[in-house]
């Protein structure tokens, strides 16, 4: 989706984080990124991408296949750290959210 809308996306979820327009949960539409610290240190260093009704699309660790999650799942809820966005949902046809 963010390539569709000529939009490039920084390569660390650091970066992705603090380039993006902060959200809460209650605000994330399909093609918002979600954040996660899974390490030891209160970093995000996971990012997937929500796709809609608390589930996002991610690749759990290097060489393991991208697979969907929910964001209430008993791993996730505690380590998520909030939402972004880099396009303007006013832009996208509602039928694409």
């Amino acid at each position: 989706m963010h390539e569709q809308l000529g939009l490039g996306l920084p390569r660390t979820a650091v970066e992705q984080r603090q380039q993006s327009l902060p959200l809460d949960r209650s605000e994330l539409l399909a093609g918002d990124l979600v954040f996660f610290t899974l390490g030891r240190r209160l970093l995000v260093d996971h990012v997937g991408i929500y796709v809609g009704e608390g589930r996002f699309i991610h690749a759990p660790r290097a060489g393991s296949p991208v697979r969907l999650s929910r964001l209430d799942d008993r791993y996730y809820a505690p380590r998520f750290a909030g939402g972004g966005r880099y396009w303007d949902a006013a832009a996208v046809p509602n039928d694409s959210r």
